[in-house]
């Protein structure tokens, strides 16, 4: 069985997967990234290991990305967040053209062609209002966690705008709503739809065409993906929920295969790549 490994250190999180030959996923690993990079990626890699039940040396190839991807020493080579998520959205999703990936201090959005290769990308300004750290912080600032966004937005019945352009205004527009006695549901709907305005204007300028896949940890919450669709008036494919954040570790640990194939292809081996990654 030939095995490798995806890591992705994220803004946020960072994740491990490692597949099999057949692409099946064996074992997974996630960890908040703080600021020891290369101390986040070790655990968060022997994490999906073990889950997998496997150990470093049954792991022939590892692939990093993610902002931190320079910070994981255990790697062979490295990609590109872009590649990588596109590699794993057509895994997915194998007619995905346009990819919208939001996370925790950054959005993406890219276009891409029938080879997984990125045709045109745009990056979202620098502004918090722009990301899912926004939808963390007005929870935060109404008293509840992460986790309960999701199950709180699902009761809104009229959402009231966030129209602030960056997130110190629309943190303003929060607490006067708060002060009018509007209700955290209609609050953090709000917040929602006023992000996924900003990704539709993101998609809008990579000259986006369906199908469109969506991921990052902010997915998980079903009302961010039923805005997505009613302001492209469109269809959007998102991972299942254990998945949506995976998706950069998955493309990794796939190109880890192909690179792997290519290697021996050229007689190599995987310890001829790893000795060359300083010239990859």
């Amino acid at each position: 069985m030939t095995i490798t490994a995806g890591i992705d250190v994220g803004s946020t999180y960072t994740k491990a997967i490692v597949l099999n030959e057949r692409n099946e996923v064996l074992g997974r690993g996630i960890s908040q990234t703080g600021f020891k990079l290369n101390v986040v990626s070790e655990r968060t890699y022997q994490t999906a290991m073990q889950d997998a039940g496997v150990s470093r040396d049954d792991v022939e190839y590892v692939i990093a990305t993610g902002i931190g991807r320079h910070q994981a020493e255990f790697k062979d080579i490295h990609v590109t967040d872009l590649t990588a998520t596109a590699r794993g959205a057509a895994h997915l999703f194998p007619r995905t053209q346009t990819i919208l990936d939001v996370g925790g201090q950054t959005m993406k959005a890219s276009r891409i062609d029938e080879s997984s290769k990125v045709l045109s990308f745009r990056l979202n300004d620098k502004c918090a209002a722009g990301t899912g750290a926004f939808l963390e912080k007005t929870a935060h600032y109404m008293g509840y966690a992460t986790e309960e966004v999701g199950p709180l937005t699902l009761t809104s019945k009229e959402p009231v705008p966030i129209s602030g352009v960056c997130a110190v205004f629309a943190e303003s527009e929060v607490i006067n709503h708060l002060s009018l006695g509007t209700s955290p549901a209609e609050i953090m709907q709000g917040a929602i739809e006023s992000l996924v305005g900003r990704c539709v204007q993101l998609i809008r300028r990579v000259k986006a065409e369906p199908e469109y896949t969506l991921m990052g940890g902010i997915l998980r919450f079903e009302t961010m993906a039923r805005s997505v669709r009613e302001q492209l008036k469109s269809e959007v494919n998102v991972p299942d929920p254990e998945m949506v954040q995976y998706v950069g570790a998955l493309g990794a640990a796939i190109l880890g295969h192909r690179r792997l194939e290519k290697l021996r292809e050229q007689g190599s081996s995987a310890d001829a790549g790893t000795a060359q990654r300083a010239q990859t």
